[in-house]
């Protein structure tokens, strides 16, 4: 017969705590918690390997475990340079290796005594006007001691240097200065494309290649100055220089006094404000002829600017260019000018 279990102390439940042995059974380990001890909040995930290790924020006072060598995403991973080593950037600034630094502008050379600017002395030989020749230097075409010079402002002396344009020598011609009465009937250039006859049938017997400074219509006549200086001509028409040139002027009607103060004060003709010129009766009339002064030599200017006020112009002669004025010389007839008016001339 089997005996009855002594009776001993009997142990008194916990309330709310089960006493099977399934509660008993450790649990699983928590990221982030103690080994056996639920969390009781869970963690945010890990953030993924990037290749960077980014630390981790613990609390003030807890030990920093030992760092562990991180094992690399990659091959490129671990042949990237580390930031110590690499070059630091600087924002805004390309690298040598994609864009060198353009060189520095050496200065320019200062000028030697008796060098010119090379346009200067090309338009000093007949080549062509001065803007004309930095164009010719702009293309390449003309050659200082051997070597192709392409950059305005380059200098030269005239007569040490050798200077070719399309490898030819420079013709250091004679500077001339012609003086023509034009008469009516001839166009004011070196050759016209529609067969007219120009100022350069009245010429005979020249040494040298000359070319109008300025212009005079083909209905009009007077002074006209030919030369191959270059230089003289870029003073007498550039309009900054403001050259006064005389006219006499043959219109129909007396034109009122309040017409000629519009005209003094300066017109207004086709949208633009012409600049002042001064005007007087030279010979009173019906038909009067006028006498007037431009500093401007716009392209038909003293016909358009009469014709729209209704007194259209019949006649128009020069009798000045600047301080030159020969009342005797007769229309068609040309002479060269003599030193004193070249002197005059040059210290415009």
């Amino acid at each position: 017969m089997r005996k009855p279990a002594p009776k001993g102390p009997r142990t008194p439940a916990v309330q709310g705590k089960s006493t099977s042995v399934r509660s008993s059974r450790p649990t699983s380990p928590r990221p982030g918690g103690p080994r056996g001890t639920a969390s009781a909040k869970p963690e945010a995930a890990e953030p993924r390997a990037t290749g960077r290790r980014t630390p981790e924020r613990r609390p003030t006072g807890t030990a920093t475990p030992p760092r562990t060598t991180a094992r690399p995403n990659s091959s490129r991973e671990q042949a990237r340079p580390t930031r110590a080593t690499s070059r630091p950037r600087v924002p805004g600034k390309a690298s040598a290796a994609v864009a060198p630094k353009a060189p520095r502008a050496s200065a320019p050379r200062p000028a030697r005594p008796g060098e010119e600017r090379l346009q200067k002395i090309l338009a000093a030989a007949g080549i062509a006007s001065r803007r004309a020749c930095e164009a010719i230097i702009l293309e390449g075409r003309v050659q200082v001691n051997g070597k192709t010079v392409t950059e305005l402002g380059t200098r030269a002396h005239p007569q040490r240097d050798e200077i070719t344009v399309n490898l030819q020598p420079i013709q250091r011609e004679t500077l001339v200065y012609i003086l023509m009465n034009k008469p009516k009937g001839y166009v004011t250039t070196v050759k016209d494309e529609q067969g007219r006859p120009t100022v350069m049938a009245l010429l005979k017997d020249v040494p040298a290649r000359v070319y109008p400074v300025g212009r005079l219509d083909f209905n009009s006549e007077g002074l006209l100055l030919l030369t191959n200086d270059g230089a003289l001509a870029q003073v007498l028409m550039g309009p900054e220089h403001e050259i006064p040139k005389v006219y006499l002027v043959k219109i129909h009607r007396n034109p009122t006094p309040e017409l000629i103060k519009e005209f003094e004060a300066g017109f207004l003709l086709s949208g633009r404000r012409l600049r002042p010129c001064h005007i007087e009766i030279a010979e009173k009339g019906d038909n009067p002829w006028l006498k007037v002064t431009l500093t401007e030599g716009k392209n038909q200017q003293i016909r358009r600017m009469f014709a729209a006020v209704g007194h259209p112009v019949s006649k128009l002669r020069r009798v000045q260019f600047g301080p030159i004025a020969d009342p005797f010389l007769k229309p068609g007839v040309w002479r060269f000018l003599n030193p004193q008016e070249i002197t005059t001339l040059k210290s415009l």
